[in-house]
C-alpha cells in the first residue's frame, strides 16, 4: 500500500515523505529496530537530504523513530501506543462533543451525514482509501466545530498517526466484506443522533460506547 497521493494536496515535500514512512511504519513494512538513512531515502524519493530531514523530524516528534548519530532508528506502533492513541482521541471527542450540546450545529449535522453517504457508497465501490478519508473526515469536522483552540491543537498533534491507522484498519476491514463496512459506517449514524439531541449525558454515553468498540475491531486490526 502507497500512501493515497490525494490526501496529499498542499503538503510539503517533507510532509509527503513523512506520509510514506509513517505508513511503512504503522505497515510494519518498516520493521522496529530497522535503521532509517537519510542518504537512502533521498535516494529513493529522488530529492535531498533537507526534506527528509524535515521529514524525520515529525516522525521522530509523533515517537514512531528515535533520531541517533548513526541515523534514526524505528520504535514503531506497540499494541500499547495504539490503545494510548485511542485514550487521546477518546477524551479529545468526547470533549468536542459534549460542547457541542449548546448551540445549533445543524449545518456540522448535514455535513456528517453526507459523510456518512459518502462511506456507503465507498462500500459499494470497494473503496477503502476513499471509505477512510471519510471516517477520517467526520471525526476532524466534529473536533473542528467545537471551536477550541487547544483541543484542536492537540488533535493536530496526532492527526496524521489516526488518519494513517485508520487507513491501514479500513483496508483490513474490507477483507470482512460489504456487510461489516456498512454497520461501521452506520454505527457514525449513533453518534449524529446524539449530537441531534442536545442532550450532553446522551452524547457522553454514546461516545463511550462508540469507542469502546471502535476500539476492540482497530486493535483486532492492527499487524
Amino acid at each position: 500500500m502507497q500512501y493515497p497521493s490525494a490526501w496529499l494536496q498542499g503538503a510539503s515535500l517533507g510532509e509527503a515523505i513523512a506520509c510514506e514512512l509513517r505508513l511503512q511504519i504503522i505497515d510494519e513494512k518498516i520493521k522496529p529496530g530497522e535503521v532509517l538513512s537519510e542518504n537512502r531515502i533521498a535516494a529513493d524519493f529522488g530529492t535531498s537530504r533537507s526534506p527528509v530531514r524535515e521529514a524525520l523530524k515529525s516522525l521522530s516528534i509523533e515517537g514512531l523513530i528515535r533520531l541517533e548519530r548513526m541515523g534514526a532508528i524505528v520504535i514503531g506502533l506497540n499494541l500499547k501506543d495504539v490503545e494510548e492513541l485511542y485514550d487521546v482521541r477518546y477524551l479529545i471527542e468526547s470533549f468536542a462533543q459534549q460542547r457541542l450540546a449548546e448551540g445549533n450545529h445543524e449545518g456540522l449535522i448535514q455535513q456528517l451525514e453526507q459523510i456518512i453517504d459518502k462511506m456507503k457508497l465507498a462500500v459499494k465501490h470497494n473503496d477503502f482509501v476513499e471509505f477512510a478519508y471519510q471516517d477520517f473526515s467526520f471525526h476532524e469536522a466534529i473536533v473542528t466545530e467545537a471551536k477550541h483552540t487547544r483541543i484542536l491543537h492537540l488533535w493536530k498533534s496526532i492527526r496524521h498517526i489516526v488518519m494513517t491507522v485508520i487507513l491501514i484498519t479500513t483496508e483490513k476491514g474490507f477483507d470482512n466484506g460489504e456487510e461489516r463496512m456498512n454497520w461501521v459506517a452506520d454505527k457514525h449514524r449513533t453518534v449524529v443522533e446524539a449530537l441531534r439531541s442536545g442532550n450532553a449525558e446522551t452524547i457522553r454515553k454514546v461516545v463511550q460506547a462508540y469507542f469502546a468498540d471502535s476500539g476492540e475491531t482497530l486493535i483486532r486490526s492492527l499487524p
